[in-house]
């Protein structure tokens, strides 16, 4: 009889730690600290997956160039086949015109390999051929057939005194590839940044809630030992009334409180993009590591890993280009084409590669403004005042950039001394309220000095939670801007979604 008691108990038992575990899981409880939600936010964060997509575009993109100067290589079948049977007008050698019935079918195919040229702007295509024209019995006419063919066919088209785009594209697009490795990088980092900024608007939320309910339980129970001495005529009505607006006060914070958890929960969740009734206890990063960031080091690595670095050359490059452009195109241009091969034709296929002869053509064409009434001229000097007002705007930004850089990390220095003193100033001030409280319990402090004591106590509270968010703010800050982890001691280049 003990035994089976026993085993029910047993039973009962595990079956209530199922189904507290069941109930935990279905609300979705995340505990949760700094480093954790930063490295859900980069992982699922709908933020962090849009940078992703972004950069995937921009590696295809590039893909894309790259590709523009390989050789081409195009077979061409058009007319496979081009069958006509219909009656034409056909000009005859005196002038006249005359309806001719024609019926004929024409098969062609040629293959071809074109190559871009970047350093000279022009292209080069090699090429092999052959087509077959059979003509149909009609009134007057045999039918017959007939093969042209050519074998090897090589040309070239070259522009002269002309802009070269290729050339520019050349310089430019990888460039923009770099930048845009560089961008995923930052991106990363902003989400690590917003991440941080929204665990700390719930952390602190969370803990004005702790805070203000620990309030509202000690105004309470003042309340209640202060309507006693109130009683017995040990205090004042005054001093009663003043711990019954206490306890109001503290009840309408505890609200506030609670209601400010809630938006900020709400807000965390749709970063996260986490679905369903998810709640969050999050760790409070009270450890702060003892970081030493030196500013020559941090603009160094500012300067190698930042994409604003990149984008200044980049600026520079596309406004010379302009330069280029606006000279090459309102001057003399030219444009040299020419094409040689070797052909021959004949009523059957085997004769078409015998006793090949060749084909030249070669032409040229020139084309020089006379007058354009200053036109090309004001183009020009609108291409060179862009340039010079783009070399003074690049270098203000790059000076703007390595200030901010510098001053930021002088400023975590003191960021970071201030929170060691708000944490003295805390641990003070509870001591004094401590000390505060018991005494008004005993009647040998006024109910004005213990709210003083309260007071300075939340305002410390405040100030030290104030601190140590600024100090994983600037942090996380300083990383951004440097993409560089000084307390792992690493990079923060990351490794970009798609090979390249």
């Amino acid at each position: 009889m003990i035994k089976s008691d026993l085993i029910k108990i047993a039973v009962s038992v595990i079956l209530l730690i199922i189904g507290s575990v069941h109930n935990i899981n279905g609300q979705g409880a995340y505990r949760l600290n700094l480093e954790e939600v930063v490295a859900l936010a980069q992982s699922d964060a709908p933020d962090a997956l849009l940078a992703s997509t972004r950069w995937k575009r921009n590696y295809w993109t590039y893909q894309t160039f790259l590709a523009d100067f390989k050789p081409n290589i195009l077979l061409n079948a058009t007319t496979l086949p081009l069958f006509n049977r219909s009656i034409e007008p056909v000009v005859q050698p005196n002038g006249n015109v005359i309806y001719v019935p024609r019926a004929f079918m024409d098969n062609g195919v040629n293959i071809s390999l074109q190559q871009d040229i970047a350093l000279t702007g022009g292209s080069v295509y090699f090429g092999s051929g052959l087509d077959r024209l059979d003509l149909f019995a009609t009134d007057g006419n045999e039918a017959s057939r007939s093969y042209l063919s050519n074998p090897i066919n090589f040309g070239f088209e070259q522009p002269l005194f002309q802009f070269n785009a290729m050339k520019w594209r050349k310089k430019i697009e990888p460039m923009v590839y770099k930048e845009s490795e560089k961008i995923y990088s930052e991106q990363m980092e902003d989400v690590a940044s917003q991440a941080a900024d929204y665990f700390f608007n719930l952390l602190i939320s969370q803990l004005d809630a702790e805070a203000a309910e620990q309030d509202k339980a000690n105004a309470d129970t003042l309340l209640m030992l202060s309507r006693g001495r109130y009683e017995v005529g040990k205090i004042a009505e005054t001093d009663l009334l003043q711990v019954e607006i206490n306890a109001m006060q503290a009840e309408t914070r505890l609200a506030a409180a609670q209601l400010d958890m809630q938006t900020n929960a709400e807000q965390l969740r749709d970063f996260l993009d986490l679905q369903g009734d998810i709640t969050f206890e999050l760790v409070p990063p009270y450890i702060l590591p003892d970081v030493l960031i030196d500013e020559e080091k941090a603009l160094a690595y500012a300067m190698q890993n930042r994409s604003n670095i990149v984008s200044f050359d980049r600026r520079l490059m596309e406004a010379n280009m302009e330069v280029e452009r606006a000279k090459g195109e309102s001057g003399v241009t030219a444009r040299l084409n020419g094409s040689f091969g070797l052909t021959q034709t004949g009523p059957e296929l085997q004769q078409v590669y015998s006793n090949l002869i060749d084909q030249e053509v070669v032409t040229f064409g020139i084309s020089v403004p006379i007058a354009d009434w200053g036109k090309s001229k004001a183009r020009r000097e609108v291409a060179l005042s862009n340039l010079e007002l783009e070399q003074r705007q690049v270098d203000q930004e790059k000076e703007n950039f390595r200030r901010t850089v510098v001053l930021r990390a002088q400023q975590f220095d003191l960021v970071q001394r201030n929170a060691e003193i708000a944490e003295r100033y805390l641990e003070a001030a509870r001591k004094r309220y401590e000390i505060s409280y018991q005494r008004y319990l005993i009647g040998k402090i006024s109910v004005t000095d213990l709210n003083l004591a309260l007071s300075d106590q939340e305002s410390a509270r405040r100030g030290y939670l104030q601190a140590v968010r600024e100090y994983w703010m600037a942090l996380y800050e300083i990383r951004g801007l440097t993409l560089y982890d000084f307390i792992g001691d690493k990079s923060l280049m990351l490794q970009t979604p798609v090979g390249g």
